[in-house]
Order: C-alpha cells, then structure tokens, then sequence
C-alpha cells in the first residue's frame, strides 16, 4: 500500500477543501490522523505483509544468514512490547514476525478455562488475538507518530521532523498465525481461514493431525490423517487466501508424523505409488489369509499379500516404528509438489541441527528450495539437551571419557562456567543460524515464550512483594530496570494513548480541552528517563 508524504497529504487536502475544511478544522489536524491511521483495513495489513513475507524469503534463498524470528505472543499488548523492544535495540523491524500459538490461545484466551492444546477453544478466539494484535501495533504507530507531530509543533527544524515522521517504520508486522487443524472439515477450515484473513493474517499455519483428535506437537496420541486429506485442507486455505485478494499469502503446512504413530483412516489407494498406497504401506500388519480373517476385522492388500493392520481398541491403526522420518518427508514433499505449501513446520522431538538438516536434505533432493518454519520450543529441556549432544561429541571425538561428565548431573548450575556447559551455551547462541543455514529454515519461533515469561515475572515479583522485599521487588527488579533501559512502558499512560486522546481534543476543542497530560500527571516523573 502506498503512503502518502505528509506534504502530500497536506496538498490533497487543500486541493479537496480550496475554502477550508467544513467545521474550521485545521488541514494540519486531519492530516495528522490520517497519517497516524496507518493501515485502513486489516485486509490491508494481510495484503502488504504477505508480500513482505515472500520479499523475505526471496532474499533468505539469495542468503540463508537472512533468516527472520518471531515470538508468540498471547496478547497485543505482548506483541507491542515486543516490537518496541526490537526497534529500540536494532532501529529497524526487518525480519521480526508475530508468532500466534493455538496453544496459548487454548492455554491462555479460552472461555472455557486454562485448556490443553487440544482445538478444545473457540474458533473466533484466534480470529479475535490475530485483531487485537494488530490493533495494538497500529495504536503503536499512533503513539510514535503523535510524539512526532507534537514536536513538529515545537521545533525550529520542521524538515527534519517531517523527514522523521514520512519515514516512520510502522510497528505492523506479518503474523504466523495457527489454525491448528483446520477445527472442522474442509469447508469449516475455509471458512475460519478467510475470518482469520480479514482480521490480519497473511500467514496460516495448519498441521496433518486430525481435527477432532488433535494433540500438541509435544504430546503422546498424535494422529495424522491422509495425505490426500490435508491436501484439501492446504487448498481450502489457499481459496481463502485467493477470494479474498491475498494473492502473496504464506501457507505453513505442518506434519507432526515424526511423533505420531497412529492413523484414523485406511485410505482408498487407485493407482500404485498414489498418496493413498504411499501412506497406507508403513502401517504396522501382520499377514493372515482370507479364511483366517474374524468377524469385524479389516484386511487390506498390500505388496500382493494380505495383510491385517493392528487395529486398537478405539478403532484407530498403528504405523511401523520408526518410520516416521520416512513419513516426514514424504508428507513435506506431498503438501509443496500437490498441496501447493510455501513452508514446511517439522514438529521434533529434541533440538538437533543434524537431525533436522537430514530429513530437510532428502525433501530438497525434490524440492530444491523447500524452506522451513521451526519451532524453537519451550517443550525442550534445552540446557540438557544442548549438554548432552556436547557430551556425545566429545566423547566420540575421544575429548573425553564417558565417566567424566555424569549424565545424570548435566543440568547442575556447577556445569554453568565448565567447558561443557560452555561450550553448550555456545552452540545454543548460534543454534538458529546453523539451523537456517544447514537445515533450510527460513522463520525461527519460540511458541511459548511469554506464557513462560509472565509466569516467572509473576512468580520472582510475587516471592518478593509478599516476602521481605515489599516495595523494594517491584521497584528494583521491574521499575528501575525499564527505567535503565529505556522501556517506553514505564510511562504507562503514554504506552496506552493518553496523549493520543489530549491531542485529539485539543485538535477539536482547541483551548477549551480538557487534557489529562497537564502539570499534577504523575507520568511528569518520568519526563527524561524513558
């Protein structure tokens, strides 16, 4: 979408109203809101973020060290913190996404409780995060922008802040939002799809589980279903994305195949090597012969023999152990050459760049420029993890002996200045680089980092305040910190739009505004610190 200069702005709005805007309205005043309104739909924002995205990854597949991250983040004004945290530090917002968890919308925005994540939420809820993030990063705009036309008032070098404000970067930025497993049938998935990109989303994320059976990634009792199946589901959000002009849309198809074990359908196989046979043929069986077949039983033919799946109680059926590597990439290849994906999310069950760069490996042998979404996850036990594979290597490097380093000790704080641990530390810093570099992964994301974190804040200010502490917790660990580092949330009236609102009334009401920001707003204390 192009944005008009503010000069430009000015100019249609003179050409418009040559006698003055009706009301006496200052042109200069409306040119503000308009250019503080920086998106006018959200449709809008779903359209020039998913363009983004694909800049994005063109130029991660010229340069794999141009990966881009986000955090999830459960609430807008998360999201807010977050991409003021970035533009603080770096001075730009390239690269940085907005993570949106099924987990911490079931876990965290769900009527019905504190829930697992189970698709046991409703489906507007996602809808209604995906709206309240970008609100919240739209009044960010708001703010930011507002804080420049105030000085624009002030200032004797009105260019350089007008320059400022043309070329204020807009805290929107493309979210990757979870879908989970479509919460329904292919029509349903569609339908929640389009309501997801009216509301923003320029990036769906959807996994081959079963809709009605659907686990976390991090779980037991996973179910798949079909290729053919999530093939639909895939085009069912692509149509989503297609009517309603997002015609750069990111689709994320995510296979949890490599921890699921179980499948609830046989499919109907018509030709040899289709989706159906290259499904069904890792199904754990067991050879019978017609007249052996019980009453109820299922047989199947498969390599010219018949064969009876192992059924459980519950009706589902069991595939072959360890094959779900082989099930993997025969999944990603399936949902980018038919389901027409754009990128591959592997749920794993440990952080190994090796491990990962090897199922990637086989899928580029297909598809050269497959590129992943991967999920940095807090369901890994990643100090011991990292730890263990230090251990490993050294001990196959003959660095070390077995007995050197107990197992079982690996997550004591001794470790912290050891070279195990330190060099573990190390390989956790550059774990996303080697990742992207080695294993094709475009987007890095932490799914639950402020579940996590809020709940540690909570608990540390907690202990504190209702301790010993008292006062001095809250002040020391949380005030003075935002204070030091420049956390523009410590003025938190300001973070919410309390001087959007003054200005607005004294933009309509000129001396007669009744403001909030005068001399007895206790925000004055925090005037040069923030």
């Amino acid at each position: 979408m192009t944005r008009l200069t503010y000069k430009e702005t000015l100019a249609e709005l003179n050409n418009r109203y040559p006698d003055g805007v009706p009301g006496g309205i200052n042109p200069d005043d409306i040119a503000q809101v308009k250019l503080q309104n920086t998106y006018s739909t959200h449709l809008d924002i779903a359209r020039e973020m998913a363009t983004l995205m694909r800049k994005d990854m063109a130029e991660y597949d010229a340069d794999q060290s141009k990966f881009t991250q986000s955090l999830g983040c459960w609430s807008g004004f998360h999201a807010m913190q977050m991409m003021r945290a970035i533009k603080r530090q770096k001075g730009t917002l390239e690269k940085a996404y907005v993570y949106l968890s099924g987990w911490m919308v079931a876990g965290l925005r769900n009527r019905f409780g504190h829930l697992p994540d189970q698709s046991m939420h409703e489906k507007t809820a996602v809808v209604d995060l995906i709206q309240e993030i970008y609100t919240s990063l739209r009044q960010a705009d708001e703010v930011e922008l507002n804080d420049l036309f105030a000085e624009l008032k002030t200032t004797d070098d009105r260019a350089a802040v007008i320059a400022k404000i043309d070329a204020h970067e807009s805290y929107v930025r493309p979210i990757i939002a979870d879908i989970d497993a479509g919460f329904g049938n292919v029509h349903a998935t569609y339908l929640l799809a389009k309501e997801m990109i009216k509301a923003g989303a320029c990036c769906i994320q959807i996994e081959n589980q079963v809709s009605d059976a659907k686990q976390c990634g991090h779980q037991d009792g996973k179910v798949t279903v079909p290729r053919e199946d999530f093939i639909e589901k895939l085009r069912a959000v692509r149509m989503a994305f297609e009517e309603l002009g997002v015609h750069d849309g990111v689709i994320v198809a995510r296979t949890d195949s490599l921890g699921a074990g179980l499948t609830q359908k046989i499919p109907v196989s018509r030709e040899a090597g289709d989706h159906a046979a290259e499904y069904t043929k890792w199904l754990e069986t067991t050879p019978i012969s017609q007249a052996s077949l019980e009453e109820g039983e299922v047989a199947i033919q498969l390599d010219g023999e018949l064969v009876k799946p192992t059924r459980l109680p519950n009706g589902l059926y069991r595939f072959r152990s360890d094959t779900g590597e082989d099930r993997v990439v025969e999944d990603c290849i399936a949902s980018l050459v038919d389901g027409g994906a754009d990128l591959l999310w592997i749920e794993t069950a440990t952080p190994n760049v090796a491990k990962i760069a090897g199922m990637v490996n086989r899928i580029k042998e297909v598809v050269p420029d497959a590129k992943l979404t991967y999920n940095n996850s807090p369901s890994f036990n990643w100090t011991l993890n990292l730890r263990k594979q230090v251990r490993e290597d050294w001990i196959a490097e003959g660095k070390i002996k077995a007995e050197d380093y107990d197992e079982a000790r690996l997550m004591s704080a001794a470790f912290d200045e050891d070279p195990l641990g330190i060099e573990a530390d190390r390989r956790l810093q550059a774990f996303q680089t080697d990742i992207a570099r080695e294993a094709g992964v475009f987007h890095n994301l932490i799914t639950l980092p402020t579940f996590h974190g809020t709940a540690k804040v909570m608990n540390d200010l907690s202990e504190g305040y209702f301790g010993d502490l008292k006062m001095l917790a809250y002040v020391k660990n949380i005030q003075r910190e935002e204070i030091r580092t420049g956390v523009s949330a410590v003025k938190h009236q300001h973070e919410v739009g309390s001087d959007l609102g003054d200005t607005f009334k004294e933009m309509t009401g000129g001396d007669r505004a009744l403001k909030a920001g005068g001399e007895h707003n206790t925000m004055n204390q925090f005037a040069n610190v923030a």
